[in-house]
Parts: structure tokens; sequence; C-alpha cells
């Protein structure tokens, strides 16, 4: 009698705890419990990407433009490449001109340095296994930089200029180019071509939802063939908080690589760390 007692007493308490494991949804050492239908899963919500911090719109509700990081929150400097490609370019990438710089990529993860690329759609276009990889490194983020890199005002570098009426769909067809490429998660910053902008080109832009992000440091590596004088004017413009505009076309910026390679430990010597764009317009923010 004490046995059956006994047996019966463990398959109940067998059972009890069944029971308790099924409520908490637990399958095993180290799983989250499942919570109650009605709730959002806490994990879930943790692994859920952040969106990237951009600015409020400007005065008039015109797209807002950033040009350099907080000045006191330490040493930090963006490096930012502009990969360019007008539309109209294919035939010379054609007959062997190069517009990318693979040298230049692999030097940065070499010296693990983060970096934006503002990559034009045509360049995503020529360029997708390119494309693909830069923009699936955790290491840099892809941002618009025009499809056709056309000017988006007169007078602009002698640039061909995009009607006001195609200017968003210019920065859209961007956006396309890059998810047929296969970049995922391109950011929502926008440069102009040239830098070059006014009044009726931010307005043009409010409705594609970016940020337009400019530079303080001009690396003067566009048709640059010396790499000291380049890394020299860098280095004499870094502040804290800065944005440098440096180019990933080895066609227009053939020493940029070069550059890199003096301009980077140089830079960490002097106290200063590298870091993406995001992270300077989320600094700013947390300073309004």
């Amino acid at each position: 009698m004490t046995t059956l007692v006994r047996r019966a007493a463990a398959l109940c308490a067998l059972a009890a705890s069944s029971v308790a494991l099924a409520a908490c949804g637990s399958t095993g050492p180290g799983h989250a419990p499942r919570p109650a239908p009605s709730a959002p899963s806490a994990t879930a919500s943790e692994a859920a990407p952040s969106r990237p911090p951009t600015l409020a719109p400007g005065p008039a509700g015109l797209t807002p433009v950033f040009e350099h990081g907080p000045r006191a929150d330490g040493r930090t400097v963006a490096l930012t490449f502009d990969a360019d490609m007008t539309a109209d370019q294919g035939p010379r990438a054609a007959a062997g001109e190069r517009f990318d710089n693979p040298g230049l990529i692999a030097t940065l993860r070499k010296l693990e340095v983060p970096a934006t690329v503002f990559m034009t759609g045509r360049w995503a276009e020529e360029y997708p296994d390119a494309a693909r990889s830069i923009g699936r490194d955790p290491r840099f983020e892809i941002a618009n930089h025009s499809y056709s890199h056309y000017a988006f005002t007169d007078d602009c570098y002698g640039l061909p200029t995009v009607p006001e009426e195609r200017m968003r769909s210019d920065v859209e067809q961007a956006y396309a180019a890059f998810r047929e490429a296969g970049v995922p998660d391109p950011m929502p910053y926008f440069r102009f071509p040239g830098g070059c902008h006014d009044k009726a080109a931010l307005k043009a832009l409010t409705a594609a939802g970016v940020t337009a992000v400019q530079w303080d440091v001009v690396s003067g590596d566009a048709f640059a063939t010396d790499a000291d004088a380049v890394a020299r004017q860098v280095l004499d413009g870094v502040q804290p908080g800065s944005v440098v505009v440096m180019h990933c076309t080895r066609s227009a910026a053939p020493v940029t690589e070069e550059a890199v390679r003096k301009i980077v430990p140089e830079l960490r010597r002097q106290g200063y760390r590298f870091v993406k764009v995001s992270e300077l317009i989320g600094a700013a923010n947390g300073r309004r």
C-alpha cells in the first residue's frame, strides 16, 4: 500500500512539473519564457533593429542638413566616401574605367575603420557584388548619393542638372538600385552630388524623409595625385565630431587608399575614435 501511495505521489509531482514548464513556455536551458498571447515578446522587441537616428525637419519642414557632430562629446570623427558614377558613364565603365575602389574597402577593413559610403544608384548597378558586400559588413553603412549623380542646383562643378520635379524620384531610384543589388537596410541619409543644394532642393526632398549630410572637412582627394597632401589637408582640418568627405572611385580619386593609410594611424595617435555618420547624428540628437 505504501508503495502505491509513493508511486501516485511521484506521478502527481511529475504532472505538476509538466504543467509548470508548459506555463513558463520553457523548452530547456537558456530559452526565454513564452509571454502571454496578448503581450508583445520582450525578446522580439530587443532583437528588432532600431531606427537609424535622423534630424528633425528644418524650418518650414524642409529637409534637415547635418554637417558635423557635437564638438564636446570626445574625439570622434566620421570618414565618409562618395561612390560616384553618373547615369551616363556606363560606356566608360565598359571600356575599362574603374569607378570602384576595392583596395580602399580592403584597407578600411584591415585597419578596422568604420565608415559611411554615400553610393549612387548607378554605382550599385555597375558593381552589385561590391555594393552588397559593403552593405552587409557591419563595419560600414550605405547612404544615398542620388541615382544619377546629377546636380540638384544649377552651376555645380559642371554636372548635369536634375529638374526639380524629378529630384525626389532620383533619390528613390537609388534606393531601388540598392534593393536590386541586395544591399540590406541602407540609411535614410542623402548627400547632394557636389554638396550643392538650395531651398528648392531641400523642399523637393522633404517627402523622401532623409537627412541631408554634408561635411566640415574636405579631403581634396578628387583628382589628387599626392597622397601626402590629401592626408595633411584632412589632419589639419579634423576637429571632434568632424565629417570628412573622400571618394571611393579609383578613376577620380586614385590616391585615396594611400592617404587613408596615413590618416588613420595619425588620428588614432591623437586620440580620435572612428565612427559612422549615424553615431554622430545620434550624438547630435542627444544634445538637443
